[in-house]
Formats: structure tokens, C-alpha cells, sequence
């Protein structure tokens, strides 16, 4: 049975201002009905993953973004209008499981299909048809993602299957025979067009409730996280090969997008709302290489469609940017610059995996040769204020207790902010399957868990550092019961890492608001203020 949650109204309040700055306060009752996702199952992208709630805890070590059945909120004032809207308009389910660029996948497809003039059903009983966004990163993911298919179909009966897994059709079928298609990742026409099969597409002339204005959604699209932040994906796929990951058979090879259809998205979010931009991909750092940093025109300014450049256009929003999955090439160096320059928030999500050397070179990761922490200890020279996640894998094939104490040692030596870590698991196709010496499963979670203990240590230590200083943070929720707003500084990316908790907060306090506040307390995680207005 699967538990059902909702996100914050904060998600309708998005819903509102997705077209431009003329049409933002279309009120949600126009857009004919709440987007909704379903979640059939808790996030399990790692068995050794703790779920991050709002209490101090372990972060999430992949960027898991599963959205629930629900997961657009509670009906409110602005949903009136739909409760007594005729129900002739096709309702298409969704249920969005994976990471940030799975998540825009799904919201890439939710937003054709609005613009089709469908609606978006809240549970499945009000579906017409089901759509399940797999992930097939990891064999729990796996196991999850046909799990969702399983009670979708038991739910609604009419299920069609993209995403990730998609590309394991057979497998799908095998188990789940009677879905009704089955495509691969971002195979954005494909679900349209399957959907449309099943379920045509309403005849607008003759549909009351269609709204006109649904066809100003503009490149911003229907976003499922909160109005203040959204995820912006620059590419696809990836040029890399390493042996624990299926990704590019999975999503391809690395596919830029040109760097003006990248800030015309990014412009639309700020006029929508936007505080802060989630930069995603497989490999931000390799941004523009397939397309030669070839140079297009926004705001009437060539642009070349480079990684650097990039962060210098962003910049120019005047809103949080924050970057994720950046591999630690020398070039990276120049984005640290702006960063101690104040012109993007000091924080780097990077994908290091390991310190074995050995160990490294069997995973065939990208910069494997590379003195890891004297670029550290460089960015830090540069951007004292810099905070640095990263994400590591704990019992590889071959993997020695010399090895592991070699990650030790460079974590104790890095230092790093915030740090997710999971055990390795077999991945259906990748070549790490192959390697001589599995480590026993006892060994790996002992392993993780004296890993995961040094972090702690380490992270409570830098969070005290922190005690006194006056920081900048973004209010995600606000508490009403307790008073007080559940927040983000620079350090902190939405869903895995810490929190910043603000006491004795004013009405005044909204979501999406940025507050000056003062640290008065740290715990192993998270950050404690008070509020003063």
C-alpha cells in the first residue's frame, strides 16, 4: 500500500506563474486542474540511503526526487473553480521516480500534455491513463520502478512505461505484460503520441473547460518542485564510460543544449518566480563539448555554449545559481572564481566516488589521475567560503581494507561539507559486474557505516565553525504549529542535504522569502537561528 503525501501549496502557487510576466496571476483554477504525480513507493535509490526528514540526519547520497500521488499540493481557494469543472477532459496520471533529471523529464512531458489540453489526475482512480517515469540506475531503483508499475496497473489498468528502465523493455513486459507501452529515457514525442493512442486528445472547440491561456506556458514549462526553486537541465547523456554506471547506454551520449535556449529557460523562471536555480546534468562540467562551444545570440549577446560562460549569463539573473554533478577539471577553477566573486553561490556537487587510486582506475572514472585535494585546497584559497558535496561508493569489486582506509584518509585530509555514500550494488549491464573479489555484503555496510560515522564527525565540527556567523537563507516551509521557517543557506540543495532552522519567526515570514539570520546553534546536519525582524 502506498503512502500518500503532497507537497506544499508553494507547488499550485508555481502552477500560476508559469507563462510570462503578463500572465502570472492566472489564478489555478485556470489551468483546469492541479499537477499532480503519483509516488507509489518511498524513495529507495540506495539500500544503505537514509530518507533526509527535517529532524539532523545522514543526506541522501543520490539526488532522488520521487513525486507522490498527490504531490501538487492540498485543494485550496484556487482549485474551486475545478471541483464543479465537467469531467469530459481526459486525466492523465503520472508517477515520477528518480533523480533532478528524470524529475524535469516528467515535467517536460506534463507540460505537453497541458498544452494538449489534458488534465493531470490526482490519484488513480481519476485517471484515464497512467504514466510510470522509471529509474534503472541501481537494482533497488529497479525493483522500485516495477514495483510502481505493478500497483499502477493493479490501481488504474491503462499504464504506459518511459524513463530510464525503459530501455529493459523485454523485462518489463515479462513481469508486467499488460502495460501498454513501453519507451526509453526522455522519449518526450513517444509518450505524447502513446499517450494520445489510448487516450485521445480532447477536441478543444467543443470542451468547456479547456483554457486558452494553457498555450502561454512558456519554456519555463509546469514545474513539480516549490514556486522558489527549479531544476534546469543544460544536457543530456554522457561521453563517460565508467564501469559501475549504465548511464550513456541508458540516456546516450553527452547531447548540450545551445546556451540560448538554456537562458531563455532560466529568464522564464526568474519572471515566474524562481529564487534559486538548481543547475543539472550528467556532466555539467563538459557543457558544450559535443557542440563545440559553438556560439549563439541571447539578449542580443553572443554566448558561446561553454561551461564557464554559461555561470557568467546565469549570474546575471541576479538569483541563486547552484551547481551539481561538476567532474573536478582544471577549467572548473575559473567558475570557482566567480563564486569568490559572489556571482554564484559558493557550493560544488562533485561526483568524486572514491580516493583509492586503485580503485578509482577499475571504476575508470573521469580525472582519476588528478590530485583531488590540492584542487580543493585551491578552490578553498580561492573561495574561502566554499562548500563542497560529493557522493562515494563503499565496497567496490576489489576493494581492500587498504583501500578503504585510503578514502578515510582523504576524507579526514578533505574535509568536505556534505558527503552521501552508498554500497555497491550490481547494476544489471555495467562492466564493474565482471570484476574479480566482490566484497561481502557484511563487510560493505560495515565499511558504510564507519564511513558515514567519520563524516558525521566531520560535519558536526564544520557546522559548529558556523556558530555566530550571520548567513542569507531561503524559507522552504514554515511551521506554523512550532513558529518557525524550515530553511536553506548556500549550503544546502533542496531534498539531500541540511536545513537551517529559524526560530521565532513574524507573520511576515513567507516561503520563497530570503531572510539575514544569525547561527546560535549547529547539530551534526543542520543549523539553528533566530529570527529578527
Amino acid at each position: 500500500m502506498s503512502k500518500i503525501s503532497t507537497l506544499s501549496t508553494d507547488v499550485k502557487a508555481s502552477l500560476s506563474t508559469l507563462s510570462s510576466a503578463a500572465t502570472e496571476s492566472v489564478a489555478l483554477a485556470q489551468l483546469n486542474d492541479s499537477v499532480t504525480v503519483f509516488n507509489p513507493a518511498q524513495s529507495q535509490t540506495s539500500p544503505a540511503e537514509p530518507v533526509n526528514t527535517h529532524k539532523a540526519t545522514h543526506h541522501k547520497a543520490n539526488h532522488n526526487q520521487n513525486r507522490s500521488i498527490s504531490q501538487s499540493g492540498e485543494a485550496s481557494s484556487a482549485n474551486a473553480a475545478t471541483a464543479s469543472a465537467p469531467t469530459t477532459t481526459p486525466k492523465i496520471g503520472f508517477v515520477s521516480l528518480g533523480c533532478p533529471k528524470a524529475l524535469v523529464d516528467s515535467e517536460r512531458i506534463i507540460t505537453e500534455l497541458s498544452r494538449d489540453g489534458y488534465q493531470v489526475a490526482s490519484d488513480y482512480e481519476g485517471a484515464d491513463l497512467v504514466v510510470v517515469n522509471t529509474c534503472g540506475f541501481i537494482e533497488s531503483a529497479v525493483q522500485e520502478s516495477l514495483d510502481a508499475i505493478g500497483e499502477a496497473i493493479s490501481k488504474n489498468g491503462k499504464v504506459i512505461v518511459t524513463g530510464c528502465l525503459g530501455k529493459e523493455a523485454d523485462k518489463i513486459r515479462k513481469m508486467h505484460p499488460a502495460v501498454l507501452a513501453v519507451t526509453g529515457a526522455h522519449a518526450y514525442d513517444e509518450v505524447i503520441r502513446a499517450v494520445a493512442l489510448h487516450v485521445p486528445k480532447p477536441k478543444r472547440e467543443l470542451t468547456d473547460e479547456y483554457n486558452p491561456k494553457i498555450d502561454l506556458i512558456n519554456e519555463a514549462g509546469i514545474k513539480l518542485t516549490p514556486s522558489h526553486y527549479a531544476y534546469l537541465k543544460i544536457s543530456e547523456g554522457c561521453n563517460h564510460r565508467c564501469t559501475f554506471c549504465i548511464i550513456p547506454s541508458l540516456r546516450g551520449d553527452l547531447v548540450s543544449r545551445p546556451i540560448d535556449s538554456v537562458m531563455n529557460e532560466a529568464m522564464a523562471l526568474k519572471n515566474a518566480g524562481v529564487k534559486e536555480l538548481l543547475i543539472i546534468s550528467q556532466d555539467t562540467s563538459a557543457y558544450g563539448l559535443d557542440l563545440k562551444y559553438k556560439t549563439s545570440f541571447w539578449n542580443g549577446m553572443p554566448l558561446k555554449s561553454k561551461f564557464y560562460d554559461l555561470c557568467q549569463a546565469l549570474n546575471q539573473l541576479g538569483i541563486w545559481v547552484r551547481l551539481h554533478y561538476v567532474y573536478p577539471y582544471p577549467h572548473v577553477d575559473k567558475v570557482v572564481e566567480l563564486m569568490g566573486e559572489g556571482k554564484l553561490l559558493p557550493y560544488l556537487d562533485i561526483p568524486f566516488q572514491h580516493a583509492s587510486p586503485r580503485i578509482l582506475k577499475a571504476m575508470k572514472r573521469p580525472a582519476h589521475s588528478e590530485n583531488t585535494l590540492a584542487r580543493i585546497q585551491a578552490w578553498r584559497a580561492i573561495c574561502p567560503d566554499i562548500v563542497i558535496r560529493s557522493t562515494f561508493v563503499v565496497g567496490f569489486p576489489g576493494e581492500t581494507e587498504e583501500d578503504f582506509q585510503c578514502l578515510l584518509d582523504w576524507l579526514v585530509e578533505a574535509r568536505l561539507d556534505r558527503v552521501g555514500a552508498f554500497t555497491y550494488s550490481e547494476v544489471e549491464g555495467a562492466v564493474a559486474n565482471d570484476l574479480p573479489n566482490p566484497v561481502p555484503e557484511a563487510v560493505k555496510q560495515e565499511r558504510y557505516e564507519r564511513f558515514m560515522a567519520l563524516q558525521q564527525d566531520i560535519s558536526a565540527q564544520k557546522l559548529q565553525e558556523k556558530i555566530g556567523r550571520t548567513l542569507t537563507v531561503l524559507v522552504d516551509e514554515i511551521d506554523s504549529e512550532e513558529n518557525i521557517a524550515i530553511c536553506r543557506s548556500y549550503a544546502d540543495a533542496p531534498e539531500i542535504d541540511g536545513h537551517v532552522y529559524v526560530d521565532n519567526i513574524t507573520a511576515n515570514v513567507q516561503v520563497g522569502q530570503l531572510l539575514t539570520v544569525t547561527i546560535d546553534d549547529a547539530s551534526e546536519y543542520d543549523l539553528f537561528a533566530n529570527y529578527k525582524a
